[in-house]
């Protein structure tokens, strides 16, 4: 079973609840939910935020839209990770994080097909980037993320669930999935106010029109 991670928090320190912040009247974290449900790969997604009273607004919205949420250690995001691929049962890990409303549920499927077909530890599309920053896409067998749970030991291995393999990339066998323009210059995230007002003048330009835009709409809006 292929299940999807959203991870989601409201203590961002430089924008505060920027996943709950509204564009077009829906909260950001809603509409990347919308997005990345468009993927034909992933069997289930749910959102993955932490047991601190802060982050209830965020439990609060997956209910209200439908999505299941499961709550954790703040800080210990891997075992948060771990833990709820455990309770779904889930033999792939779609890792995503809240601050991409702009992500591409193509792209979400090319990487997993990838990583399937490869037979692949791990695959993203970021080692080394070309897509722009923001529509990060990461994907580990259970097999993987649990020997990950096992070893790593540093607070930011467990804070940032990946980090270990970023760090002892010769030690798993990884697929990527590159595109030949580069635009890993591009910032597409979300982390300040300069990147959410960005955010909503693309939804602003292309969302009622198409709610289903791509990445090359983006881009042809952009006039790249």
């Amino acid at each position: 079973m292929i299940l999807a991670i959203i991870q989601a928090r409201m203590s961002s320190s430089r924008l505060p609840g920027k996943v709950l912040k509204p564009i077009l009247g829906k909260p950001v974290l809603a509409l990347q939910i919308e997005r990345t449900l468009r993927s034909k790969k992933i069997d289930k997604l749910i959102i993955a935020t932490s047991q601190e009273h802060s982050d209830t607004p965020i439990e609060v919205l997956c209910h209200k839209i439908g999505i299941e949420c499961y709550r954790g250690d703040l800080n210990d995001v891997l075992k948060r990770f771990n833990d709820a691929a455990e309770h779904y049962k889930a033999t792939h890990i779609v890792r995503l994080t809240g601050d991409c409303p702009l992500v591409d549920p193509e792209l979400i499927d090319q990487v997993i097909t990838h990583h399937i077909n490869g037979n692949y530890e791990y695959t993203s599309n970021i080692y080394p980037r070309s897509f722009p920053d923001g529509l990060d896409i990461e994907v580990l067998s259970k097999e993987t993320l649990t020997r990950i749970n096992q070893t790593a030991t540093s607070d930011e291995d467990r804070e940032h669930v990946t980090y270990f393999i970023d760090k002892n990339t010769t030690q798993f066998f990884m697929g990527n999935i590159a595109q030949q323009d580069d635009h890993s210059l591009m910032r597409w995230t979300l982390d300040t106010q300069d990147d959410f007002d960005f955010i909503s003048q693309v939804y602003a330009a292309l969302y009622h029109k198409k709610p289903n835009f791509t990445t090359l709409n983006i881009l042809d809006y952009l006039e790249l």
